[in-house]
């Protein structure tokens, strides 16, 4: 995701595929009689929601089987007889969707369609109808905007994968995190897929070998394309259990995203800057990135970050169809202030952030608080950011208005660079100063 400013378990499972409700609730006469007194709804449907009755999201959501989540989980709420049981039963929800599309995306399960396994789109939509349908849930007790939020909170983080990142203990396993996006730009194509929400899912939990013989445990996480959620701090909650020294902390992380047409770049530099480009919410910021409070970090918050990945060597050794590069360009301005300057080979010395490598949006901004968390923590491990090619679609299947949703160009575009993804990290595990020793 760039703007160039020159251009499961079974009671997861279940869910989401059967019953409305697990849980155990206790019967409406056992409630005191301010409990059952209906709450309204909050507020009118988000942004990203609104776009949920288009054509195209509806026909994902069909042909991949992920119709009946939303419904499903209304009517599990609609059984909810307490707070505690809704932040129960939502936290499950939600992690029970994550673990469905993982599932699906690696082939395990019922396809639910024929949209090809390999589409992390179904994961977006569905989502937006559970939290479409918890903004709407009015309980039959009190429930508090804070409460709302909290469940919002436990929904999202659940379906994203980022509270169920769970890297094996010892030294025999390597532990590699790697973080995608959703689907944006979907004012302009609501059919867009993002190939690093794709990669995500079809590794989570999955192991590599490297070229030593070595496996590596690959845990993995999506976030959404908003400027507020990364302001509120989700990239640091969700990677700092896993940065921090312990016998599970992380070998290797790289977090990704959707950059050029037909090639990948490793972001040699990541910027402190947001440039403003609307989000998924419509919204914008242009500002220096704001570090949350509560986390560790560097001080006074330098204006760059450096990746640790193995740069020279990943953009020689052969790993797919797609070119490699090694991106060193910035956009600064210098030292002693003046107009912002592009400069091909990183910033110069007391040099301000106006873009990194990656760009000055979202795809940089998650580089730079990760590499920065890395730093804060003194983490010596490879890590940065990847960015794939753009995924597009066929060459007859270009307007979004009378387009088809899928096409074997895109469907095949997409599991080559997933399956690119994979390789470059068995290649950044085999060549990455410090592993081959652990």
């Amino acid at each position: 995701m760039r703007r160039i400013r020159t251009s499961v378990g079974v009671f997861g499972a279940a869910l989401l595929t059967a019953a409305p409700l697990a849980l155990t609730a206790p019967s409406a006469t056992a409630a005191s009689p301010a409990a059952v007194t209906a709450r309204p709804a909050t507020a009118a449907p988000t942004v990203e929601e609104q776009r949920l009755s288009q054509r195209a999201p509806q026909e994902i959501l069909r042909r991949s089987g992920f119709a009946d989540v939303a419904g499903t989980f209304g009517g599990g709420l609609a059984r909810v007889h307490s707070y505690g049981a809704a932040k129960r039963y939502v936290t499950e929800a939600g992690r029970g969707l994550w673990r469905r599309a993982v599932d699906r995306v690696q082939g395990r399960g019922p396809q639910g369609g024929d949209l090809s396994r390999d589409d992390d789109r179904p994961l977006y939509w569905a989502r937006l109808g559970m939290t479409e349908a918890l903004r709407e849930w009015k309980p039959r007790f009190r429930l508090t905007a804070g409460q709302r939020d909290t469940l919002a909170g436990a929904l999202e983080r659940g379906s994203r994968g980022q509270d169920s990142i769970d890297l094996p203990g010892g030294k025999r396993t390597l532990r590699v995190v790697v973080t995608g996006f959703d689907p944006f730009q979907l004012d302009a194509d609501a059919r867009r897929s993002n190939p690093s929400g794709a990669a995500a899912l079809a590794l989570d939990g999955t192991t590599v070998r490297t070229s030593s013989g070595r496996l590596a445990r690959v845990e993995t996480a999506v976030f959404p394309v908003r400027w507020a959620d990364f302001a509120a701090g989700t990239v640091e909650r969700t990677l700092l259990p896993h940065f921090r020294r312990g016998p599970r902390q992380v070998d290797l992380f790289t977090t990704i995203s959707q950059g050029r047409p037909g090639r990948f770049d490793l972001e040699r530099t990541n910027g402190a800057w947001r440039g403003g480009y609307p989000d998924n919410a419509r919204a914008s910021r242009t500002e220096t990135v704001p570090v949350p409070k509560g986390v560790p970090t560097v001080r006074p918050q330098p204006q760059w970050t450096t990746t640790t990945l193995p740069y020279a060597r990943l953009t020689t050794t052969p790993t797919g169809p797609f070119p490699v590069r090694d991106n060193t360009a910035v956009t600064e301005i210098p030292a002693g202030g003046g107009a912002p300057v592009e400069r091909p080979d990183g910033p110069t010395p007391g040099s301000t952030a106006r873009a990194g490598g990656g760009g000055d949006y979202l795809s940089n901004e998650i580089g730079y608080r990760a590499t920065l968390l890395r730093d804060a923590l003194k983490l010596k491990v490879p890590g940065g950011h990847l960015h794939t090619p753009v995924l597009q679609f066929g060459a007859g299947n270009t307007d979004p208005a009378t387009g088809a949703v899928t096409d074997p160009d895109f469907v095949r575009n997409r599991t080559a660079i997933t399956g690119q993804v994979r390789s470059i990290l068995t290649a950044a595990l085999s060549v990455a100063p410090g592993i081959m020793e652990k």
